[in-house]
């Protein structure tokens, strides 16, 4: 799990990496799915490359940036549901709510500190291999940088709101498939509540920790 964890920091750190273009204007509800991407990890990257305490890794300004810039082209109910499997139809309204949100406080915390570390890495995005009337894709990219390439896709959705990314691949692992097993253990020792305070306990020891750099 350590080693997927490092792998998944680049999953994460793959949004936010830039191919160099500039786009001016901002994604919204007609955006195509390649585009969206294409726009948000350039508007990000020219964030971390203009803030140095980003660089330095202070968490609390890698948040705040990954909350304005990243999750608003995210799904992450659907992300915690497809985690969840089975087990999602079991928590109620209120549990799904909060672990939706716990869930992504995980995320952003678990994998934000790949931001302090992007320097020269550079992402390499694929023709997008797609109908027009299609309601889910998969944008592939690669990244380019020190050592070999690293296939990095994206799938995403297309929701009253526009195109959201629910899931990311590297390397053939998806993301949500690396915590559905976790997951279903913590349900069947402790029931859904019992996943809820383990998120909870969990975010809170990642932000008492302090930074690694």
């Amino acid at each position: 799990m350590k080693n997927f964890k490092r792998i998944c920091g680049f999953i994460f750190a793959g949004l936010l990496l830039a191919s160099g273009a500039v786009f001016a204007q901002t994604p919204d509800q007609s955006t195509p799915p390649d585009a969206l991407i294409k726009m948000v990890v350039t508007e990000v990257m020219a964030t971390v490359k203009a803030d140095p305490d980003i660089q330095k890794g202070n968490i609390p300004k890698i948040v705040e940036l990954v909350e304005k810039k990243i999750v608003p082209y995210t799904d992450m109910r659907r992300t915690t549901e497809m985690a969840m499997g089975p087990n999602w139809k079991k928590a109620t309204p209120e549990q799904q709510a909060q672990l939706t949100s716990e869930f992504k406080n995980l995320l952003i915390r678990t994998y934000s500190g790949a931001l302090s570390q992007l320097r020269d890495q550079t992402v390499q995005f694929k023709a997008l291999r797609a109908a027009p009337d299609d309601k889910e894709v998969v944008v592939k990219t690669v990244v380019l940088g020190r050592g070999d390439p690293v296939p990095l896709d994206y799938r995403l959705e297309k929701t009253a709101n526009g195109w959201k990314v629910y899931d990311m691949n590297i390397m053939g692992v998806w993301l949500v498939e690396a915590y559905r097993n976790q997951f279903s253990n913590q349900i069947s020792q402790n029931g859904v509540e019992g996943l809820v305070k383990f998120l909870q306990d969990r975010n809170k020891q990642l932000a008492a920790a302090k930074p690694s750099n």
